[in-house]
C-alpha cells in the first residue's frame, strides 16, 4: 500500500518505520524538508513536500501538532479527496487546575478528528493511534498479559476503515472496531485521561477488568 505521512516527529517514525519494515510504500512530507528526508533515510522511505506525500498515499496519515493542522489542511486543499486520513493527534494542554509538582492534562479542543473531516469533507477520516504514545508503537512488544494490544478505530467509511485495520494488523497488533467518527471525540478524552495516570505513576490498565469479567449486559 502507498502510504503519505505528514510529519516527521516521533509518531510519524514510529509507525512509518513499521509500515517500511511491513513492506509498504512511505513517503514522509513535513513543513521542515530537511526533517522530512532526515526521517526517510532513517526508515527507509521516500522524502518530498507535505503535498508530495498527500498525492502519493492512499492512505495519508497526519503525524504532527493539532495546532498545525489548520495550515497543512490548506495546504493540501483538494488533494485529499476520496482518501483515506489517518488522524492520531490528542489536544493536549497543561492542567492548570494540577496541583503543584504533578504532571496533568486536559483537552484544549474535544473533536479534532471532526475538525479534520469538516476541513476535508471529500476525505475518509479515521480516528486511530492516538492512545499510547510512539515508544508503544516503536517497541516490539505486542502482548500483554496474554492480550495484543488493541488500536481503537472510529471512523464512517468502511473501506476506510478495512484499510486502516490492515495497516494496524500489519504492526502485529489488534484492531478494534469502536463506532463512527462522530465517537472519536470519546477515545481522544480517553487518551487524555489515561496519559494524565501514567504520568502520575498510576497503572490505567488496572483500572478496567477483562471482558470476561466486565458484566457488559444491558440492564432490563
Amino acid at each position: 500500500m502507498r502510504i503519505g505521512i505528514i510529519g516527521a516527529g516521533a509518531m510519524a517514525r514510529a509507525l512509518g518505520g513499521g509500515w517500511v519494515a511491513a513492506g509498504h510504500e512511505v513517503r514522509i512530507g513535513a513543513r521542515s524538508s530537511a526533517a522530512a528526508a532526515e526521517l526517510a533515510a532513517a526508515i527507509g522511505a521516500q522524502a518530498g513536500s507535505i503535498r508530495d506525500a498527500a498525492e502519493f498515499g492512499e492512505v495519508v496519515l497526519l503525524a504532527l501538532p493539532v495546532d498545525a493542522l489548520d495550515e497543512v489542511l490548506r495546504t493540501v486543499d483538494g488533494l485529499l479527496d476520496g482518501r483515506t486520513v489517518v488522524d492520531c493527534t490528542n489536544a493536549y494542554e497543561p492542567d492548570a487546575a494540577a496541583p503543584e509538582g504533578a504532571t496533568a492534562f486536559v483537552l484544549s479542543e474535544e473533536a479534532v478528528a471532526e475538525r479534520i473531516a469538516a476541513a476535508a469533507p471529500t476525505a475518509h477520516v479515521v480516528k486511530a493511534f492516538n492512545l499510547c504514545a510512539a515508544e508503544v508503537w516503536e517497541s516490539d512488544a505486542r502482548v500483554f498479559e496474554q492480550r495484543r494490544l488493541g488500536v481503537p478505530l472510529c471512523g464512517d467509511d468502511p473501506d476506510a476503515l478495512a484499510r486502516v485495520a490492515a495497516l494496524v494488523e500489519d504492526l502485529k497488533l489488534q484492531p478494534v472496531s469502536a463506532g463512527g467518527l462522530h465517537r472519536a471525540k470519546y477515545l481522544e478524552a480517553v487518551s487524555v485521561f489515561t496519559v494524565g495516570l501514567w504520568f502520575a505513576g498510576e497503572d490505567a490498565r488496572a483500572i478496567f477488568p477483562p471482558l470476561e469479567a466486565a458484566f457488559a449486559v444491558v440492564d432490563q
